[in-house]
């Protein structure tokens, strides 16, 4: 009978102590945030904000580019980036084409258009 009363004792202790040291690791884990934190900068004043510039807003620039060929290869190796002529090393060149406009008559999924 002792042995069930023992067994039984430990079998209610164990979740409440693996609660405390659960509980116990939380709370230091809230105190070490809070310490790192206090060590960061404060966040910046309004004045130190960054401002527009004088000339106003930058605009956005909408260009779309010429498409390029991808080089073929030999599929024994494959190609680097450093292996491509011209991508990111050109500056931005106007295409010759139109800009695709939207003719209002197509619908997205769920807009309950008729599409197409």
């Amino acid at each position: 009978m002792d042995i069930a009363v023992t067994r039984d004792l430990l079998i209610g202790i164990a979740p409440f102590v693996a609660g405390l040291v659960v509980v116990g690791m939380l709370i230091g884990a809230f105190v070490l945030g809070r310490r790192i934190r206090d060590r960061e900068p404060a966040p910046p004043t309004p004045e130190e904000q960054p401002h527009l510039p004088p000339t106003g807003p930058v605009r956005e620039i909408q260009e779309e580019r010429e498409p390029e060929e991808v080089p073929q290869t030999d599929f024994a190796h494959r190609l680097l980036p450093h292996e491509f002529q011209g991508f990111g090393n050109e500056g931005t060149h106007s295409s010759k084409r139109p800009r695709p406009t939207w003719s209002g008559k197509s619908g997205g999924f769920g807009s309950g258009g008729v599409g197409g």
